[in-house]
């Protein structure tokens, strides 16, 4: 093949950033995604089959019996999960990757997100860093996020949040009915609501028009493209500059390096399971954390035995996700207007400032439920079955609030991804193997949080209430997936340095969540978009059109 400036592996939230940014700035690029570009007319609005209820399989991808992963659990039981099972640990495999699907929140990190350490010590056990990187540094890259991808909100009514330079670039939604019962009871309680960032119309913007309002959000596609996501901003712009190539289906297998360990070439099966091999200048991982570590550990030669970017046995270690924690309230008047997407109220004072507890979350009010999400919260004595069951279903469908949080996840260097011996995937190659869990203290913070919310319902009327905060036995990913390639100084304890480079490659970057050496308490999107934007200005800086200035 012909070589081009940069190979992108990966065309979801990161990977079309970076393709967008390199191919504007006159770089040769080719886009590789292992999954098809989807349109929201190729997925049936189903109960059982969209990004968050898996129970027909993914409508995102990936396929179901192509590509396994293998998961431990504490006890040393090893299990091997499809895509449409539930330890798999999913995230979508399109065009656009989970911003197809996600329910668009577009939070930023707070200032104290970048400087856990220096703000609660180390607890013991724990993997706890400050990033190489400050808020500050990042600001101007989440302002240019929010205004190209596009963000709706207001953040005016709450004094948690770090210094921007402007208001979001478009108004936030018109109340729904759960805003308007839990805005009182939080303003009672001394707390400070606001509407939720969310990266989706509120009126035309770039072209597209407002959000609709339809309960089918989050986990589906959007029907009148008012959602913002790689697939539907910056990928077009990449394809317009004539200087990006997309190639879906193709699943990338191995990052060839040289004699002198530069990454040369990027071999791939391409959508007929034929290998090819494309020559670069320099390679781009953004498969997001679990696919990238497995990448990078699959690309094994005589100078990385172990792996790229693995030579102290970084790669894979520090995998995260979030631990949702949060509480149903059931009322006797009814809570539920048929307004999408639901969620729109949200409270940010409780992230950080607990005595005696590391972080915490925000706390939101949920998307609208699917019927087949609700079974499992009904009140307790609900039949499963039967007439009764449907009586309740019909009463209290209607008349319940959920608030949940990503609580931040406390890491551990043992919750890692490696490399399965012995179970391989379509294509032939090793599947991730996942292990461990998060620290413990982390539940701590989960069952604080879970009370909190519970309050926050019976201040606004709820007549019963339940909190949800568990301990789960493996680390909680999913499409919040982050922290297998650690950004950071040292080598010898982190995967890539603040521009995203591979520490020991001069031509290897990793551009995706896998970087964050922390998950924060907030839906991640905006924070990998942003770091995409921010690794991408240092690529173009350093690229002296024939190779990578390090």
């Amino acid at each position: 093949m012909k070589p081009v400036n940069a190979v992108v592996i990966g065309a979801g939230a990161a990977g079309g950033i970076v393709a967008k940014e390199l191919s504007t700035a006159g770089l040769s690029v080719v886009l590789l995604e292992r999954g098809p570009w989807y349109t929201a007319s190729d997925c049936r609005k189903d109960d059982l089959r969209n990004q968050r209820t898996t129970v027909l399989g993914n409508a995102f991808g990936p396929e179901d019996d192509g590509n396994p992963r293998v998961v431990v659990d504490p006890a040393g039981g090893v299990h091997t999960f499809l895509p449409s099972e539930n330890g798999y640990q999913n995230n979508a495999a399109c065009v656009g990757g989970g911003t197809v699907s996600y329910g668009a929140q577009a939070w930023r990190y707070l200032p104290q997100d970048f400087r856990m350490r220096s703000t609660y010590g180390v607890p013991p056990g724990s993997s706890l860093e400050d990033w190489p990187i400050s808020y500050d540094d990042l600001e101007p890259f989440y302002d240019k996020a929010e205004y190209e991808i596009g963000v709706s909100g207001d953040y005016s009514g709450t004094p948690f949040h770090g210094p921007r330079r402007r208001p979001l670039p478009m108004p936030p939604l018109p109340p729904n009915r759960e805003f308007e019962i839990l805005w009182p009871a939080a303003k009672r309680l001394g707390l400070h609501p606001f509407h939720i960032p969310m990266a989706r119309n509120s009126v035309p913007y770039n072209g597209r028009g407002p959000c609709m309002r339809c309960r089918w959000c989050v986990g589906f596609a959007c029907e009148v493209d008012a959602k913002n996501g790689s697939q539907n901003t910056v990928i077009p712009i990449a394809l317009a500059t004539g200087n990006c190539e997309l190639r879906t289906e193709c699943m990338a297998r191995e990052i060839l390096t040289d004699d002198r360990g530069r990454a040369r070439a990027v071999t791939y099966f391409d959508s007929r399971g034929h290998l090819q091999e494309q020559p670069c200048g320099f390679v781009v991982v953004s498969a997001c954390a679990i696919e990238s570590a497995r990448l990078l550990l699959n690309s094994k030669s005589r100078l990385f035995p172990n792996g790229v970017g693995n030579r102290y046995d970084q790669v894979g270690r520090n995998l995260q996700g979030h631990h949702y924690t949060g509480a149903i309230g059931f009322f006797d008047f009814d809570t539920y207007d048929d307004v999408g997407p639901g969620a729109s109220i949200a409270i940010t004072d409780y992230n950080h400032g607990t005595p005696g507890l590391c972080g915490g979350s925000l706390l939101a009010n949920e998307f609208i439920r699917l019927p087949v999400q609700m079974i499992g919260s009904m009140p307790p004595g609900t039949p499963r079955w039967g007439l009764g069951h449907k009586k309740a279903m019909r009463t209290f469908f209607k008349r319940n609030v959920m608030i949940f949080g990503p609580t931040q996840q406390i890491p551990t260097a043992d919750a890692r991804v490696t490399l399965d011996p012995s179970v391989k995937d379509k294509w032939g190659m090793p599947v991730a193997r996942i292990s461990g869990n998060v620290h413990p203290d982390t539940f701590e913070v989960g069952e604080v949080q879970a009370l909190r919310a519970e309050a926050w319902l019976k201040e606004a009327g709820a007549t019963s209430t339940a909190h949800f905060a568990g301990k789960p036995t493996i680390v909680s990913s999913g499409q919040h997936q982050a922290g297998t390639c650690r950004m950071g100084n040292d080598p010898k304890a982190s995967v890539v340095d603040r521009d995203c480079r591979i520490h020991d490659m001069e031509n290897v970057f990793v551009i995706d969540s896998s970087v964050h050496v922390n998950n924060g308490g907030f839906n991640p999107a905006l924070t990998i978009m942003a770091i995409a934007y921010m690794a991408s200005a240092a690529l173009v800086r350093n690229w002296n059109a024939t190779g990578y200035r390090s």
